[in-house]
């Protein structure tokens, strides 16, 4: 029988990475004059978008772009490319564009540059639209399906089509989803020539925001900080326990923060990490679900979020740096418990660390932990305070100083690093050796952190714009990217010069290229998934969800959620990140809000969009459709289905977080009371997720067994919710006489809320009662201060009645009407803290604890003897 030889394994592996990574950045290979033109056009996309991003068309009064057109020209690139780079059918065609091709992209991109080119006469006939505006808007929407359907495949295709079809058949459908239709002319109209379809919010964001932090990772990715993520990671945490996987999980997180799809994660960072997992031990299913699970959970790490941050900024109306904040806290949680999650499974296979070269002992490895800490402590102060101080000192000329300054440590930091050899890339065909030097590797590309300094102090101190914050990110690393090569070479007294300079100029265009062509999928898919934001706000689905999740869930507010939770999985499959979170926050986000209040949770809107986001993004290795599993399983060898379970199984902890932070909004930072506060929710939180870790995995010390294991989700639950069992002996609430409300408003702080049950008529005709939050500003009297919210109320009974409601005032906001009535108030009571509840939660899980590593010694004691 012939020997197999691994190397025709290693080339069809290969193969299909590449697959994997054409589906991604473009479907045609092609060459001769068409690989030209899509080289060219692509490299034009970036340089627009870095013109309308960057102050200079306000500075020379030339051209500026308002949204609308920018928007156009925008998804005018991306379907031109999405017919010239996608085949019409897999397969065919892949070296060559046929003639029908290019007069597609000709014909998209004619009716997507429409609004642009007859802006002017668009703009006098609005709501009355010709024949000629009918016929493009007709042809553009079947045109962006087909751009949707050849660069993302059927499902999201699909889910648009069903959406057009639910607006023009709406009296053919079931009584409880129907409406009175639209005509064809309506359709295309409202989709097609204003901003409520495709060229609404959503493709704005991609046009503002989302193309500049794809071009930022693709520069960064080409100037080589990917591998330098990777192998930094590998440095540093590759001597543990399964230190593959765990440095696959940071390197991923690291990508996650530049990526804006959890497919082009794994494909980048797989193609390295999966097989070095497998050389130390792990199957290739698991080594594959780790990748799919870390890559998943990049898209949940801010600052990009895989483009929902600044979706979330237009969608929630709060700032970008409240968005942050918000999310941050469950995505350190969720990495955390994959790194737990993976050294349990190394435990469970025996596994050990790779060995160090010149292992430092454990007092050399404590003092480089503490000078690292107090270095990058003393790093960011020096940053904060003494750039801040500078700006205060300067004012307006700060930048002469700061900007010097920033070039003068970017060639230092690039001459320090060339004291240390270029980090290779790792060859997953040679035998695993010895881990890289940490200083070295650390070190050797330290001046890629610089663009991200940039980025968040843009971000942060400055306060500018999302879109101006990555244009000053973007051009410093351009900057970079042209640069870094000469000044290697001058340092290095090694190569030209000049040579080496028009290398850094070929990179930083084919940089544009590929930023471009990654953002191919994203443009067509943020306007495909504008035709289902258009449908909503064109036929009042976003009521009948209300009514539909009501129906199905009785009211009740788990069942509510989990309904949800299901529907934006079943919407993800098949999804891009972005325009899954437009579509089902679009539609069950209002849901969630509408009915808690009815219900008495009053849920704040970024913790509803937070929610519906983790469930689309979880779809994304959730069988059948998972497709990060997909690419994965095309690297590992093992089967998708397999790989997509197993994913699921680690992701499980990702989960259970949004249902957690809905009942306890502590974990979004909300409603913190000081940095105690702050430090008990950290601390319960990633020790929750560390016990519900091990309670899933069925091992902690040693295997558990199913009683340790009821008991290890029994304290998870009590540290993620410990006002479950406390509200049971000492309420937080009690509800009171609305004719109350005044005694209860004068106790109240300025600017804090309070909770009132108001009833009445709806706009529907419906009868409703719900809670509200109605935060009050100053005043001399209670009714002054309700006047000042926009409340005036008088007594009827033990109810208030609603006389007044001012326009635009709180009360408003809050969802109060004219006519209502105010039926009850709720008054917070004085009662010891919940967090008592974490003392008999940590006792009982240092009980199980204690037992455990009693029965592993016995365990290991006869184990010889076995």
């Amino acid at each position: 029988m012939p020997k197999k030889d691994p190397g025709a394994r290693e080339s069809v592996d290969a193969l299909k990475v590449d697959q994997v990574l054409q589906t991604e950045t473009g479907g045609r290979a092609l060459t001769g004059p068409s690989a030209v033109l899509l080289f060219i056009v692509p490299v034009c996309w970036s340089l627009f978008q870095l013109w309308i991003a960057s102050p200079l068309p306000f500075i020379l009064d030339f051209g500026i772009f308002n949204s609308t057109e920018a928007r156009s020209i925008h998804l005018a690139f991306a379907v031109f490319l999405a017919y010239s780079a996608f085949p019409m059918i897999k397969g065919k065609h892949t070296t060559k564009v046929p003639v029908y091709d290019w007069v597609l992209a000709l014909a998209a991109a004619f009716a997507a540059s429409y609004l642009y080119v007859f802006y002017d006469q668009l703009s006098t006939r609005p709501g009355a639209p010709i024949t000629m505006d009918l016929w493009v808007a007709l042809t553009g929407l079947v045109l962006l399906l087909e751009a949707t359907r050849r660069a993302l495949g059927l499902p999201l295709t699909i889910v648009a089509a069903v959406f057009i079809t639910y607006s023009l058949a709406g009296p053919y459908m079931p009584d409880v989803i129907s409406h009175k239709g639209v005509s064809l002319n309506k359709l295309a109209s409202h989709q097609w020539l204003g901003t409520e379809g495709v060229f609404g919010v959503a493709l704005g964001v991609s046009t503002s925001f989302v193309f500049l932090f794809v071009l930022f990772g693709a520069l960064l990715e080409r100037a080589g900080a990917g591998n330098y993520f990777i192998k930094m990671a590998y440095a540093m945490l590759g001597h543990m326990r399964g230190g593959p996987a765990k440095a696959a999980v940071v390197s991923s997180g690291l990508s996650g923060v530049i990526s804006g799809s959890s497919i082009a994660n794994v494909v980048t960072t797989g193609t390295f990490t999966i097989p070095l997992m497998k050389r130390v031990g792990f199957p290739a299913t698991k080594a594959g679900a780790v990748e799919v699970a870390a890559s998943t959970n990049g898209q949940l790490t801010p600052p990009i979020m895989g483009a929902a941050a600044f979706l979330m900024v237009e969608y929630v109306g709060i700032s970008y740096l409240e968005v942050i904040k918000h999310a941050i806290l469950p995505a350190m949680i969720s990495y955390v418990a994959l790194i737990y999650i993976v050294h349990l499974e190394a435990c469970k296979l025996n596994m050990q660390g790779i060995e160090r070269p010149n292992r430092p002992t454990l007092a050399q490895r404590m003092l480089t932990w503490v000078v690292l800490l107090l270095g990058l402590s003393a790093l960011t102060l020096a940053v904060y305070y003494g750039i801040g101080w500078m700006k205060t000192l300067l004012g307006d000329a700060a930048i002469w100083v700061l900007g010097p300054l920033l070039l003068a440590i970017y060639i230092a930091l690039v001459g320090y690093a060339t004291r240390f050899p270029d980090l290779e890339e790792d060859d997953p065909s040679k035998e695993m050796g010895a881990l890289p030097e940490v200083g070295p590797t650390v070190k050797s590309g330290l001046y890629y952190l610089l663009p991200v300094v940039v980025l968040v102090w843009c971000l942060t101190v400055e306060r500018f714009s999302p879109q101006l914050s990555a244009f000053w990110a973007t051009l410093f690393m351009i900057f970079i990217v042209i640069t870094q090569r000469p000044l290697r070479a001058f340092f290095r007294k090694h190569g030209s010069l000049p040579a080496e300079f028009v290398g850094g100029i070929g990179d930083l265009f084919h940089s544009l290229a590929t930023g471009a062509r990654n953002m191919v999928g994203i443009g067509v898919a943020t306007a495909t998934a504008g035709i289902v934001v258009g449908t909503v706000t064109l036929t009042g689905i976003g009521l009948v969800m209300t009514e539909f999740v009501e129906l199905i869930s009785g009211g009740n507010i788990l069942l509510m959620l989990i309904f949800t939770a299901l529907i934006s999985l079943i919407l993800g499959m098949g999804l891009p990140t972005t325009a899954n979170y437009i579509v089902v926050s679009t539609l069950m986000a209002p849901v969630i809000v509408t009915l808690g209040a009815e219900n008495g949770l009053l849920v704040p809107l970024i913790a509803v969009h937070l929610f519906v986001f983790y469930f689309g993004i979880l779809a994304d290795d959730t069988p059948p459709v998972g497709l990060a599993a997909y690419a994965a399983a095309a690297i590992s060898g093992a089967d998708p289905i397999r790989t997509g379970i197993q994913g699921f199984t680690y992701d499980i902890r990702t989960a259970i977080l949004p249902f957690m932070f809905i009942f306890n909004t502590q974990l979004l930072l909300i409603g913190l009371t000081g940095w105690v506060d702050l430090l008990l929710t950290i601390f319960s939180a990633v020790t929750a997720m560390l016990v519900f870790s091990a309670a899933t995995q069925g091992f902690w010390f040693t295997k558990t067994r199913w009683w340790e294991t009821v008991l290890l989700l029994l304290i998870t639950f009590t540290l993620f919710r410990p006002g479950f069992w406390w509200d049971m002996v000492y309420p937080e609430f009690e509800d009171r006489p609305a004719t109350e409300i005044y005694q209860h408003v004068e106790n109240v702080p300025a600017d804090k809320p309070i909770i009132l049950q108001a009833s009445g008529m709806s706009i529907e005709g419906d009868e409703t009662s719900k809670y509200v939050r109605l935060t009050l500003p100053e005043g001399d009297t209670p009714q002054q201060r309700l006047m000042e919210a926009g409340l005036e109320l008088s007594e009827s009974g033990d109810r208030m009645n609603v006389d007044f409601v001012g326009f635009g005032s709180a009360a408003e906001d809050a969802g109060i009407e004219f006519g209502w009535t105010i039926d009850t108030v709720q008054v917070e009571l004085d009662r010891p803290p919940k967090e008592w509840m974490f003392l008999p939660a940590l006792l009982l899980l240092g009980a199980l604890g204690y037992g455990q590593i009693r029965r592993k010694k016995r365990e290991d004691a006869l184990a010889p003897s076995t």
